[in-house]
């Protein structure tokens, strides 16, 4: 007898009822108005806290440069998940060999290059370039929100290739970068458990890849860096991250040259707030009609 599974299970509610609706490929959904509202909800009340710190607003594209991709050493962290846009540079004569190809079920990509951008895996990493320079006293906040890609193909409805990211970012001195991630953290736990959800704080590391990947998790969770907001989702035994504080240090301050207004290398830190993960978490939680959650509940997010 096969073992139930419970993300299976609950993705395959969510496809019944029409909420979110299958694309042909793992992990990919086209969203529904219900379940998109929910989005915008959530959205709107990690708004309300960014606009409170005076951070200024920015939606990003589901893209970013190579060229910003390169600085951010993604490819060397984390090379399994990242997904690059290739594109057809090719004359006529390239093309007729493309059509032939495609029609023979052949190995058409192979005739395409790499274009000068590549999938966002993270909404924050396309900010850091406009913050190259010196920054004012204070260093500065930032809101981003934006599409998110990570090739990760589940059938876990809070684990998807394609999702919404929203995350609050300090850059500038050291020692207020620290604060925002501890405070930020505290603050996002209060916000999702005024949602009726169970979360947890909890040290964490990001999925480093290969053998030198093993030290680089192991440096995370022995200095705290990353912390995650888990929460029990389908198990209290398997939590699943919904939100994460980072202190980055200045593993972008270098690379994009952003400075102190003392002349220093900027450190920065993020309060990163998985939209679609929380979506679900919600559902699971209180059920697919949003009508019917919780007063409590609906109060925080519908306003």
């Amino acid at each position: 007898m096969a073992v139930p599974d419970p993300r299976r299970e609950l993705r395959d509610r969510l496809l019944d009822a029409e909420l979110l609706f299958p694309t042909g490929v793992e992990g990919l959904y086209a969203r529904s108005e219900i379940y998109q509202g929910i989005l915008n909800a959530v959205d709107a009340m990690v708004h309300r806290w960014g606009s409170g710190l005076e951070a200024t607003m920015v939606y990003l594209p589901p893209v970013l440069s190579r060229t910003t991709f390169d600085s951010t050493n993604y490819l060397q962290s984390f090379p399994d998940l990242m997904g690059s846009v290739h594109v057809f540079r090719g004359n006529d004569r390239d093309h007729a060999e493309l059509l032939r190809r495609v029609e023979a079920d052949g190995d058409w990509p192979a005739l395409l290059e790499p274009g000068e951008v590549v999938l966002s895996s993270a909404a924050c990493h396309a900010l850091y370039p406009m913050c190259s320079g010196r920054l004012p006293a204070g260093g500065r906040r930032y809101e981003v929100s934006g599409f998110c890609f990570r090739h990760e193909p589940s059938t876990d409805p809070a684990r998807m290739q394609a999702f919404n990211m929203h995350e609050v970012v300090y850059v500038g001195d050291p020692d207020e970068a620290q604060r925002h991630r501890d405070e930020g953290l505290a603050h996002g736990l209060d916000l999702l458990r005024g949602l009726g959800l169970e979360v947890t704080p909890i040290p964490a590391n990001d999925p480093f890849f290969g053998r030198l990947g093993s030290a680089l998790a192991a440096g995370q969770l022995e200095e705290e860096l990353k912390l995650e907001g888990v929460s029990p989702i389908y198990s209290p035994e398997h939590p699943t991250a919904i939100m994460s504080a980072n202190c980055h240090r200045d593993h972008f301050g270098l690379p994009f040259g952003i400075e102190t207004d003392s002349g220093e290398v900027a450190h920065s830190a993020c309060v990163a707030f998985g939209v679609d993960r929380i979506a679900v978490a919600l559902l699971a939680r209180h059920g697919f009609d949003p009508a019917d959650w919780p007063g409590p509940v609906r109060a925080q997010l519908f306003r």
